[in-house]
């Protein structure tokens, strides 16, 4: 069920954005919801407390927000608050954030090594992802994992390449396990 009410909560975020071409000042101001809620982490909790009433809570979202982020994102607030939908915002704005990077052609990739990589290399990998994909800039977190032993581990979204000396290795021992089997 959150899930559901991610995509459709999010959905009309992301559509209120792209009709008034508004996707770079919605998606700072989820950031400034972000952090001031990370921040202050009893105000969620007075939010979604079940003893206090949907119009207290609304009033303290507008004691918090208004002014500091536009109107629409404060109602956009104050209809998750009403709809009782505020304690799955985090996976609301995460699917928001998602859809405005897809529509913006930026590719957020993870990419693991068996060692830290320089700038030079990461560069070039930054470089090879732009020519092999549709999109027009990435964001790459890169991470150590030794058991790889050597190559990369390429995840964007749903879709891995995986290059590592770990993977061929195990896909070895699978067919030499398989022919064993067979004799």
């Amino acid at each position: 069920m959150a899930k559901i009410a991610a995509k459709v909560y999010g959905d009309a975020l992301f559509d209120l954005a792209v009709e008034e071409n508004r996707c770079d000042q919605l998606l700072e101001e989820v950031y400034t919801v972000e952090d001031a809620l990370a921040g202050n982490p009893e105000v969620e909790t007075l939010i979604c407390h079940p003893g206090i009433s949907s119009e207290e809570k609304q009033g303290f979202i507008e004691k918090c927000f208004k002014g500091k982020i536009s109107d629409d994102m404060t109602g956009f607030l104050l209809v998750l608050v009403k709809k009782g939908r505020f304690q799955e915002r985090n996976a609301i704005f995460a699917y928001f954030i998602s859809k405005i990077k897809e529509y913006k052609k930026i590719g957020v990739a993870q990419v693991a090594s068996p060692f830290p990589l320089n700038q030079k290399q990461q560069e070039k990998i930054e470089k090879r992802l732009l020519e092999t994909t549709n999109y027009k800039k990435m964001e790459i977190t890169y991470r150590e994992d030794p058991s790889l032993i050597g190559g990369l581990v390429i995840r964007i979204g749903d879709r891995v390449v995986d290059t590592s000396v770990k993977s061929r290795l195990e896909e070895l021992k699978t067919q030499l396990l398989g022919i064993a089997l067979d004799a």
